[in-house]
């Protein structure tokens, strides 16, 4: 049996063991990669672990030690009055104030990772103030941060114009852009439509929301000053290998001190010197990571370690909040990816479709592969691998070009919701406290699924099909 057949028999084995088995899905692909890769391939286990995803493991860290502190000393509360405010009685608005703002963010060259991970957590807790399902929420960001993605000055769109412009093939960068936004736009339509989206509509917002919003900061920012912990977690995936741990609610506040941080939530206009250095640490990430394009991870761990410094207290009980086993599921799923592509899996697969003689149905094929694999690994190096590889048979001049590439590039990036790649993995390891994290991750999890089994058909259907692209 040829390397590239058994690493695909491996993979089916990993997935069927997690899935009938209550065992970490990123552990095994760690083992997975380990045989494969000594024992099949012959690689050493630097070479092994130098498909390990240094970046996506500091990001995720970075980013929810961050929010944890953040979320502890009450910045989140406050961040979350000021956005009531902003929408005002439209609680209908808010899912797509999210959906506008990561798209603008990726539009203008940001990294959607780098996007996600800035909004995320805040409109996830928008979502558990205001009974949104986070479900939606959550996809509507993702949504957003791939519908600006392909601007032609975004991370993917010079990547795939670039590729392009080295070969003889029509471009049009603003077909490819606009594509990517209105496919993103209308599935962002369809979840707020089908997840509540319609009761929204009728939801009562304005100053009772904002009273509620107040009530509850002046009550946790008062427990604080007091010294107690009001909230926790405690719930663990088993079956998919997820899991979130932290400390539990105490109690025993001193009324003084409730009244006096209550009075200083309640006024509204005022915020604590660890609230205004989190916000200004906040600003400071995305001016940072997206205009000086610095790593999220080293610029959110660095300050969230400063914001530790400034409150100790507040850092309290964040590290347990940091999503390890989704840095383990994640972590260990990219790493085997990464020897499967030594395995030369991916070429041979790909190389099977390209020979198939029939442009249409190569095209829906290689789609429906960039799909599979981007849900799992690196959306950019998806692009880089797969358009070079549809050249040969875009080039006989039997099918659009750009409708082609246009289809490659919505299945391979809409499918970013996956909870193995790092967009899905930052909406699950910012799910509200309140979310059971297991019914959570198999919402995201089946959700994915969905997209990727209609997601490249459709792209195909309206792009490359009708022959007008």
């Amino acid at each position: 049996m040829s390397a590239p057949v058994l690493s695909i028999v491996i993979l089916a084995v990993m997935f069927l063991l997690a899935t009938v088995l209550p065992l970490n899905m990123g552990a095994l692909a760690f083992v997975g990669a380990f045989l494969l890769g000594s024992v099949v391939l012959g690689m050493s286990t630097n070479d092994i672990l130098a498909n390990f995803p240094g970046g996506l493991f500091l990001t995720i860290v970075g980013v929810t030690y961050l929010f944890a502190i953040a979320q502890n000393n009450g910045t989140i509360d406050l961040l979350v009055r000021g956005a009531v405010r902003m929408v005002g009685s439209k609680v209908a608005l808010i899912p797509w104030v999210m959906f506008a703002i990561t798209a603008v963010i990726t539009a203008v060259g940001a990294l959607s990772p780098a996007a996600v991970a800035i909004i995320a957590p805040i409109a996830l807790s928008f979502a558990a103030k205001h009974k949104i399902n986070p479900l939606m929420m959550g996809m509507m960001v993702v949504h957003g941060a791939q519908a600006g993605g392909f601007s032609p000055i975004a991370v993917y769109g010079v990547t795939v114009n670039g590729i392009i412009a080295k070969t003889e093939l029509e471009a049009s960068p603003m077909a490819i852009f606009l594509a990517s936004f209105f496919f993103n736009l209308a599935i962002a339509l369809v979840l707020f439509i089908v997840l509540g989206g319609s009761k929204l509509l009728s939801t009562p917002g304005g100053r009772l929301v904002e009273q509620a919003a107040e009530k509850r900061m002046s009550v946790s920012v008062g427990a604080r000053v007091a010294g107690v912990t009001l909230q926790g977690s405690g719930s663990d995936i088993s079956s998919a290998g997820v899991s979130s741990k932290g400390t539990s609610a105490a109690s025993g506040a001193s009324a003084t001190g409730s009244s006096a941080a209550g009075g200083q939530a309640g006024n509204g206009a005022r915020a604590s010197v660890p609230q205004l250095v989190t916000i200004l640490g906040l600003i400071a990430l995305a001016v940072i990571s997206l205009g000086f394009k610095v790593d999220v991870g080293f610029v959110s761990i660095t300050i969230a370690i400063v914001l530790a410094l400034v409150s100790p207290a507040a850092q309290k009980g964040a590290v347990n909040k940091i999503s390890w086993s989704t840095v383990l599921l994640i972590c260990g799923m990219l790493t085997f990816v990464g020897v499967l592509e030594e395995a030369g899996t991916i070429k041979f697969v790909s190389d099977g479709v390209a020979h198939l003689g029939m442009p249409l149905l190569a095209a829906l094929l290689i789609c429906y592969i960039g799909a599979i694999v981007s849900a799992f690994a690196s959306s950019t190096a998806i692009l880089a691998a797969l358009i070079p590889l549809a050249v040969p048979f875009l080039a006989t001049g039997e099918i659009g070009a750009v409708g082609v590439i246009a289809a490659l590039a919505v299945a391979s990036t809409i499918v970013d919701v996956s909870p193995f790649s790092t967009n899905g993995a930052l909406v699950l390891a910012n799910a509200p406290e309140d979310v059971d994290k297991e019914r959570f991750y198999k919402q995201i999890l089946a959700y994915s699924g969905i997209v990727v089994a209609v997601g490249p058909a459709i792209a195909w259907l309206v792009m490359v099909v009708p022959g007008w692209m």
